[in-house]
């Protein structure tokens, strides 16, 4: 029975090292849901470059600093920005607790839900309060 046990212990221990080696061995795809490309190759070079200590191009940790613009890339733009909806939608939610809204603008043409009412939340100047 001690036997069994043993052999138990080391076909498990073999198995996870070959496990541990298998995954170790296959080659790490940077990006996958990227096509190849030029844009990927090019990013993936500057991280390579920036997060070597060795390169002359390393940037410290406390240095690396990410940056992205409002192009779409991350959040949807059409037919409106998310966070405008949310917006709208908490200004609806919130109606009921402010009845001066009915009459104020931005506020009034939206909870009317007026033409061009929209376009006037982008130009109207909003309250501080």
């Amino acid at each position: 029975m001690r036997t069994t046990y043993a052999r138990y212990i080391v076909s498990t221990a073999l198995a996870c090292m070959l496990a541990f080696l298998t995954v170790a061995a296959q080659a790490v795809e940077l990006l996958p849901s990227w096509s190849d490309g030029s844009a990927k190759r090019a990013i993936v070079d500057f991280v390579t470059k920036a997060t070597q200590a060795d390169s002359p191009d390393f940037v410290p940790e406390a240095q690396r600093v990410a940056t992205f613009d409002n192009d779409g890339t991350l959040w949807a733009e059409e037919p409106l920005y998310f966070q405008l909806v949310f917006a709208l939608d908490r200004v609806k939610t919130l109606a009921p607790q402010h009845p001066e809204w009915k009459d104020k603008e931005p506020f009034a043409s939206l909870l009317k839900g007026t033409r061009g009412a929209y376009a006037r939340v982008v130009t109207t100047p909003w309250p501080n309060s």
